[in-house]
């Protein structure tokens, strides 16, 4: 089986989006054929849910849901549900308000009350679920970045009759706390992903900049760049101050000896990482997890090399319209396994593509 290139997740049959072919690629080891035959069949789950994809605040959802007005709900006339999305959003990361933005145009369509709050830590996110079964939360869909705090709360909940989806983090620890589907990409494949698109820009040595140490998505990613290429190093930075991040790589950066990559596990920590690397004249080519505009731009002018897009607004659409679905048909979009939303390989080829929807807030 070819290793996982731009195309492989992205063919009509297995994503909601249609991307140009991949170059061919040669043979991998045996582990790893393995392990993109398992993506691959999660990836294919993917297609069913592109069939489903036909004003919220920390205080309430829609301020008027009017469940009853058939053209405000999206033309469904289901009774109005109060879902619950609770992620690890930090302050100023520019991809949370993607997912947000999918979140609210499934709410708007499916006559569904959108309550969405946030917490970087786990335990804290473990009281806003909490917070949501008392409310009387008819749903919740929630990020398990920090499972070991979160499954306890998430188990609270379904064993008070709350059906509960998680989305971007933490999908095999979400299954076993009883979620019923789970919306994202695979951090591993998508580490390895990268890994061989470095490869084959003859990147020996990359430097993987962590923003939440602990975050086990994020640990994911760049341990499956390491997979492939084994100097991968680590570099953790502190995510919620962005000049610590900023003093930090610049640091790096004039240390780096034989680096030849450093990748950004977000658009805004990517966006710092570039100023840094580009005023210190350093030429270590700059690669990036996540999209947002700022991002697509730096690809069409060649200063970022890629960017691994996850579609992050689809993963907030999926995990509420899913929730909708549960109610009205008890379905469970996935059949067990993960539905994919990435990896998806965003550089010089196809950023032009890109573009003009990340400048719409979609990408």
């Amino acid at each position: 089986m070819p290793r996982i290139t731009r195309s492989t997740l992205e063919s009509p049959s297995t994503s909601a989006e249609p991307a140009p072919p991949g170059p061919a690629s040669p043979a991998v080891s045996t582990s790893r054929r393995t392990r993109r035959r398992a993506s691959a069949r999660f990836a294919a789950v993917l297609g069913i849910a592109a069939l489903l994809v036909s004003a919220c605040s920390s205080e309430g959802g829609r301020a008027d849901a009017g469940g009853d007005d058939a053209e405000r709900a999206g033309g469904v006339d289901t009774e109005e549900r109060t879902v619950y999305l609770i992620t690890h959003a930090v302050e100023g990361d520019t991809f949370w308000d993607y997912v947000r933005s999918g979140a609210e145009e499934a709410a708007a369509k499916d006559n569904i009350n959108l309550v969405y709050n946030s917490h970087r830590e786990g335990a804290q996110q473990a009281e806003l679920i909490q917070s949501a079964i008392d409310a009387g939360a008819d749903g919740i869909a929630v990020t398990m970045a920090k499972p070991d705090a979160m499954t306890p709360a998430v188990q609270r909940a379904i064993d008070a009759g709350v059906p509960v989806v998680s989305l971007n983090a933490g999908e095999e620890e979400a299954f076993d706390a009883g979620a019923f589907a789970h919306f994202g990409q695979n951090e591993s494949v998508a580490g390895e992903a990268v890994g061989d698109y470095l490869d084959e820009q003859g990147i020996e040595h990359p430097i993987c900049v962590i923003q939440e140490q602990g975050h086990v998505g994020l640990e994911s990613r760049c341990d499956g760049i390491r997979e492939v290429l084994p100097d991968t190093e680590n570099l953790y930075v502190e995510g919620s101050d962005m000049t610590q991040v900023a003093s930090t790589v610049r640091a790096k950066v004039d240390s780096a000896g034989d680096a030849d990559a450093i990748i950004g596990l977000g658009g805004p920590f990517t966006m710092t990482i570039l100023d840094e690397v580009q005023s210190s004249g350093s030429e270590i080519s700059v690669g990036s997890f996540d999209l947002n505009a700022d991002i697509a731009q730096a690809i069409v002018d060649e200063e970022i090399l890629f960017a691994v897009d996850q579609q992050p607004w689809l993963q907030g659409y999926l995990a509420v319209d899913s929730l909708w679905l549960h109610f009205h048909g008890a379905f469970e979009p996935g059949g067990g396994l993960p539905v994919l939303t990435g990896p998806n390989i965003v550089d010089a080829e196809n950023a032009e593509a890109v573009l003009e929807f990340a400048g719409a807030g979609l990408r």
